[in-house]
Order: C-alpha cells, then sequence, then structure tokens
C-alpha cells in the first residue's frame, strides 16, 4: 500500500488487493509512528475512519461506484466539520465543534472519501511555514529541520509522508503550491470561485480558494472533479458546469501548446538548483512539441504589496467576529463578558494574526483607506489585466513555483517571510487564476517545484501540461 496515489488505490479496491478497513489501518499505523515528530495532524478521526471503512467494506458494490469510494482522505484544519473539532490552528477556537459541514467536505463525503484527520496549518492560514500554528509547527518530511510550507503545510507534509491518500489545502497567495512544491507533491489551486469557500473559516475572501494537495496530477484532477461546481451558498461560485477532469487529460495536447515565461520572475534571487530543474523541464517541454516565450510581466513587487495589504484588510475584517463571546469559551470563567474578551480575544489569538489584524485595520481607518486599501485595489486590478493579456497570446504561464527550496524555521523570522515566499504565485491568486505546482527535481536532497498558471475556469489546460512533464520525467 506504501505511497499509492489515489488513482492506483481505486484500481486495487476496485480488484479486491486489499480491504478498505486495512487501508485505513495503514495509514492509521504511519499517523502513530510518525506524526508525534512530524506533527502534520491537529486531530485524528481514528474510530470514525474505522467505521466509514467497514461501511465501505459492508456496501462495497454501492460504495466502490462513487468517485472517491474507501479512499482515506485528509483535510486542513480551516474547513468546518459538522460536530468534529475545528480549531484553524488558534487557541481562540478550543472546543469549537461546527453544527454544519463545509461544501466541500460534504462532496468530499458524499463521493465516499474517509476523512482520516484534520491537517495543521498557520494559524488561521496567517503564515506560510506552520509556525504560526498555537499547536507547534510541522516539519518537512525531506528534512524536519527544515519548513513544509504554508499555510497548508500539514496537508502537504501528511502526503509527502504517506500519511494519507491525498489531502485538501487552500491557498489564498500561493498557500497550495507553496507547500507542495517545498514537499515534492502536486498542489492545485483552482480558480477563484470554481470550488465553494462555505464553511471555509475566512482569510482572505476575495482570495480564498480550496483545492486537493496529492501525490499525482491525474489525483488532483480527479479531487477537482469532485469538490468544483457551483454552490448557492456561495455566490462567489460560477454556474458554469464543472468538467470531468480526470477523463479529459490528454497530456498528447502539450504539443503546439504556446507557454510563456515571465522574464521579471526570472530576474529574482533563485535559488541555483531551482534555476537548473526549471531550465532542464523547459527543455523536455520543448522536445515535447510546446512552443516557448519569454514575456515581460508587472513586476512582482507590485503583487507582493497588493497582497500585503489587500489580505491584511480582509483579515481584521474576517477575524472580527472572534470577540470572545460565540467561540473558545471551553473551560473559560464565564462569569462576564469582559473575561471572555480578555482571556478569548487577548489570548487566544497569536501573535500574527494581531500584527495582521492591526494592520489590516490601520489601512482601513479613516485618513488611510484610500492611500492604501484603495490604491491596492486599483493595482491588483492592473496586475491582473496583465496576466489576462499574456493569456490571449498564450495557453498558460509557466515559471518556478517558488524562489527557493525549504527554508529553515531562522528564516521564517522576517514579518514578510511568507509574501516574499510566495511572490511567483500572488500575482496569479490575486488575479483569480488557477495554477498548479509539480515536482520536477532535487536540489541539495529537497525538492523543487514548476507551476502552470492557466486562464480563468482553464483547469484542463494546465492540467494536461503538467500531467505531460509530469510522465516525462526521468
Amino acid at each position: 500500500m506504501e505511497n499509492l496515489s489515489i488513482v492506483q488505490i481505486r484500481e486495487k479496491l476496485l480488484k479486491k488487493e486489499f480491504s478498505a478497513e486495512e487501508l485505513v489501518k495503514y495509514y492509521l499505523g504511519k499517523i502513530e509512528e510518525k506524526d508525534k515528530e512530524l506533527n502534520s495532524y491537529i486531530t485524528v478521526f481514528k474510530e470514525d475512519a474505522l467505521s466509514e471503512a467497514k461501511n465501505f467494506d459492508n456496501h462495497f458494490e454501492t460504495e466502490v461506484q462513487k468517485k472517491l469510494g474507501g479512499i482515506p482522505i485528509a483535510v486542513k484544519d480551516i474547513f468546518s466539520t459538522k460536530d468534529r473539532l475545528t480549531t484553524a490552528a488558534s487557541h481562540i477556537l478550543d472546543g469549537y465543534r461546527p453544527v454544519y459541514e463545509s461544501t466541500v467536505t460534504k462532496r468530499l463525503l458524499k463521493e465516499g472519501s474517509i476523512l482520516l484527520g484534520k491537517t495543521n496549518l498557520d494559524q488561521f492560514c496567517h503564515g506560510s511555514s506552520t509556525i504560526t500554528s498555537y499547536y507547534g509547527r510541522t516539519k518537512n518530511p525531506f528534512d524536519f529541520e527544515r519548513l513544509p510550507g504554508g499555510s497548508s503545510g500539514g496537508s502537504s507534509a501528511a502526503v509527502a509522508a504517506d500519511l494519507c491518500a491525498g489531502a485538501i489545502g487552500t491557498e489564498t497567495a500561493g498557500s497550495i503550491r507553496l507547500p507542495a512544491s517545498w514537499c515534492g507533491i502536486v498542489g492545485l489551486k483552482p480558480t477563484y470561485g470554481r470550488v465553494s469557500r462555505y464553511g471555509v473559516l475566512a482569510m482572505g475572501s476575495s482570495l480564498d480558494s480550496p483545492g486537493p494537495l496529492v501525490k499525482s496530477v491525474e489525483d488532483s484532477a480527479l479531487i477537482l472533479s469532485v469538490i468544483a461546481g457551483y454552490d448557492p451558498k456561495d455566490f462567489t461560485t460560477y454556474k458554469e458546469s464543472t468538467p470531468d477532469y480526470l477523463s479529459q487529460l490528454n497530456p498528447s495536447k502539450i504539443k503546439g501548446m504556446k507557454l510563456a515565461i515571465p522574464k521579471e520572475y526570472l530576474e529574482l534571487e533563485l535559488e541555483s538548483g531551482v534555476v537548473t530543474n526549471f531550465e532542464k523541464s523547459i527543455n523536455i517541454l520543448k522536445k515535447l512539441g510546446a512552443v516557448i516565450e519569454y514575456v515581460n510581466i508587472l513586476d512582482p513587487k507590485f503583487a507582493m504589496a497588493v497582497y500585503t495589504i489587500t489580505c491584511r484588510s480582509e483579515v481584521s475584517s474576517n477575524l472580527a467576529r472572534y470577540d470572545g463571546t460565540r467561540y473558545g469559551l471551553e473551560g473559560k470563567d464565564k462569569s462576564s463578558v469582559k473575561t471572555y474578551y480578555e482571556s478569548t480575544r487577548g489570548e487566544g489569538l497569536g501573535q500574527e494574526p494581531k500584527r495582521r489584524i492591526m494592520t489590516g485595520t490601520y489601512s482601513l481607518s479613516a485618513g488611510y483607506a484610500d492611500e492604501y486599501f484603495k490604491k491596492s485595489e486599483q493595482v491588483r486590478q492592473l496586475i491582473k489585466e496583465d496576466l489576462d493579456k499574456i493569456l490571449k497570446e498564450y495557453d498558460c504561464i509557466v515559471s518556478p513555483t517558488t524562489p527557493s527550496i525549504a527554508l529553515h524555521e531562522k528564516d521564517a523570522d522576517n514579518p514578510l517571510f511568507g509574501e516574499i515566499a510566495d511572490i511567483l504565485a500572488e500575482g496569479s491568486s490575486e488575479a483569480g487564476l488557477p495554477g498548479i505546482s509539480i515536482p520536477n527535481g532535487i536540489s541539495e536532497n529537497m525538492p523543487t517545484g514548476i507551476q502552470f498558471i492557466g486562464k480563468h475556469l482553464d483547469e484542463q489546460t494546465i492540467l494536461n501540461a503538467a500531467k505531460a512533464l509530469e510522465e516525462n520525467q526521468s
């Protein structure tokens, strides 16, 4: 069962080479063996997972027909799971068990997946390292001294360490693609609005995009076909029909595909191994028949500045609901609202959420909103127009996923560490574009990644390009 992809597991379950119960016990055993040190999970649903696996085995003929029947999946602990602990890796949500299910997890469960547990993240997704988690940081499976990336670091580490068949994360501006690159797996950030945000504890409401973190491009196509689609509970979702991404996956379409490489991305300070592996990947794509050209793009420092202001402004608004009167009251003195507020709002939120709240509140305050937030949104529109202009002439944009291999904990001391690490993904996220990162080599014994960025609602093209490269890498 070791290191099987979801597609491979489905084939073996169908042939009854092992049962769902045996599969779940395998992953639970790996979690028990490795995760005390790796720290990729916040909560493991051991009994529920075993019960769901037995139900699959007892109703095999019906359950196996579901797209994810019997597949053990982990979910970033930012998704609401009915009656099951949901923390956002924050002390302020101690004991919080939602009374409803997020749309993403509901769709996963409807298609037969087995929820193994909730994975670690930066507190309320504030960070790119998992260091800000109240439950301690997750370690990179390739090197425990290095970071897994974030904010979906727990999901990425769990997949890379084979502690689940696949996982779900969220991206605001790199939080799927960065940890995918640093942990050597596949991470797909869909078009903003392709996947419902209902039940996702909000970070940046105009940016947040749920998506899969998996072991293969095929797996990402399969999971996206399950979780994508219109949701009347989220007015930002598209009403367009959702393709069957897996059945339409066609790597041969790389021949004649026009790919653009932004010159400005390569002019940044990139680690030498990242550059070397990227050049190797480009040569493979050329041999497969892709037409590759260099283009100019708005300086990525503008995307970093926009993200810093826009995201923090939305954080300030979204975290206002955690006022100490509704959440995180388990075990606390309930004698007065003042006690709730001081103990929950003051002690419950970590340093990074407080810093972002303060920055966002400042940028939205009277006298500064026009100078900062409004200006940021104007530049964001220019970034979107610039990317759309490129994508009118090209099928997709290709670049390294991140400037470096996984960094060390000390590197995260810079308050803008995340913005710097995500600089190659921020612009496309701000424009709402889909992007996929796949591993493309090793540097200093650590994985590197390459990303494909596509047009709005055109996940199929980047999936085809990624699959073509994936199956032709040595």
